[in-house]
């Protein structure tokens, strides 16, 4: 696979990567030994960042739409995030707080879809 589906599939950017990395075709087994077993150069992206922006709007709570609302279209570091987190912006608490509504509302709908579904079997077996 290109180097950048690879990195993707990583969670890391590909221009922090390594050059050997960017410049090269990655296997499906190269990247099932690269999450197994990650190299130092990889656990450092991963710990330290930058980050790419899903991995940075997951660890701030919010949609990768929020972080645009919010003007923030930079890759963050790891002490950047934590540093975002300790200020809270208020762009930022109201994007947590859309992001929290949006997980409640799914949750609801996925509680009364499984209710109708088990209404309805409920039904078919009473019919039988």
């Amino acid at each position: 696979m290109k180097p950048a589906t690879a990195a993707k599939k990583l969670g890391i950017l590909l221009s922090a990567a390594p050059a050997e990395f960017q410049e090269g075709e990655v296997s499906r087994s190269e990247l099932n030994a690269l999450l197994t077993d990650p190299p130092e150069w990889l656990a450092e992206l991963k710990r330290n960042g930058p980050h790419p922006r899903p991995v940075v709007a997951a660890r701030l709570g919010v949609s990768i739409a929020g972080l645009a609302r919010g003007g923030l279209d930079a890759d963050l570091t790891t002490e950047e995030i934590k540093q975002m987190l300790v200020e809270m912006p208020a762009w930022l608490v109201t994007e947590r707080a859309t992001q929290a509504a949006v997980r409640d509302e799914n949750a609801r709908v996925k509680f009364e879809r499984a209710a109708k579904a088990e209404a309805r079997a409920k039904r078919e077996r009473s019919a039988r």
